[in-house]
């Protein structure tokens, strides 16, 4: 079975810093196209960032734009997103998700496999 387990979110001041691991098991890494999706309290799960298989194609929503870094080490069987800049409107509960097969997509019914959340909280 495909396992997703998420670390590194906590609490924050504003223009701080995070990294957020996502560490995966059950098949091959490099099967895997991955996502971060957040979700904020009464508010629809949302994306974040994507990468393809070999971390050559990324994609980023527009409000983490240039602030935010998704990545992955195949070797490790770990993606990262490193969060930088950080804003209160950026706390939520974030996931990591894998799809194999089909293309990165930034729709997250097209993940199959998620992770369990981790926590991240910026204060102002």
């Amino acid at each position: 079975q495909v396992q997703l387990v998420e670390s590194g979110g906590g609490l924050v001041q504003a223009g701080g810093s995070l990294r957020l691991s996502c560490a995966a098991s059950g098949r091959t890494f490099s099967d895997y196209r991955l996502g971060w999706f957040r979700q904020a309290p009464g508010k629809e799960r949302e994306f974040v960032a994507r990468i393809n298989r070999y971390g050559g194609l990324t994609s980023y929503a527009s409000s983490v734009q240039g602030r935010f870094t998704i990545s992955r080490d195949n070797g490790k069987n770990t993606v990262y997103l490193q969060m930088n800049s950080l804003k209160p409107e950026d706390t939520a509960v974030y996931y990591c998700a894998a799809r194999i097969g089909g293309t990165s997509s930034s729709y997250y019914g097209d993940y199959r496999y998620w992770g369990q959340g981790t926590q991240v909280t910026v204060s102002a």
